[in-house]
């Protein structure tokens, strides 16, 4: 395939795969999904945005002696589904921890990270919640975070025998629970400083 400059010449009925993808360049933000294109939102929110550095800070300080990596968007996962050709999943999560690194190489993380997050935008929100929530446990992600910037609510689930188990949701005023990381020390409200 040859390079595409504009995102109007693809054709969204058809699947692709990651070698598609790589000779894409338009400034559209896309994902793919199980080798069908999805067209990001655009620009982010100030909530979103802020929410966004202030995890993607406390996440710093909690890992940044550690082996985990902390990633933020945009940066590709290729996640491997079984149900799908490979590398037809490429997806761009808001934040995501990736404890091994022989899965990050020059394009991004070729597997699973371990935590991934997304915060939910008004029109994004059934993407993030339902296709994204199956893609992620089907990849078998460890642990996938909601974040909800207007309600100020955390949501974290948990991989336990290919399904994912919810925690009740954590508020402003509470600390962080991660049942994947229990050392964490973060405190939502940190999460939601400035947003209002």
């Amino acid at each position: 395939m040859q390079e595409v400059t504009k995102f109007s010449d693809l054709d969204l009925t058809k699947t692709y795969s990651y070698s598609d993808y790589l000779m894409w360049n338009f400034k559209e933000r896309v994902e793919l999904i199980k080798g069908f294109i999805m067209k990001m939102s655009p620009a982010p929110s100030m909530s979103h945005q802020r929410v966004s550095q202030n995890l993607s800070g406390c996440f710093y300080e909690n890992f940044k002696r550690k082996p985990c990596s902390v990633f933020v968007a945009p940066f590709d996962v290729r996640l491997p589904l079984k149900s799908e050709k490979k590398d037809t999943t490429v997806v761009q999560p808001d934040l995501c921890i990736v404890c091994d690194e022989n899965k990050l190489d020059d394009r991004g993380c070729n597997g699973s990270p371990d935590l991934i997050v997304e915060i939910i935008s008004p029109n994004n929100s059934k993407h993030d919640i339902t296709t994204k929530f199956n893609l992620y446990k089907e990849a078998g992600v460890l642990e996938y975070w909601i974040i909800e910037p207007l309600d100020k609510i955390l949501l974290v689930y948990t991989l336990k025998n290919h399904e994912y188990i919810g925690l009740p949701p954590q508020t402003e005023g509470e600390n962080i629970k991660s049942p994947l990381f229990p050392e964490l020390k973060i405190a939502l409200e940190d999460v939601f400083y400035k947003v209002k």
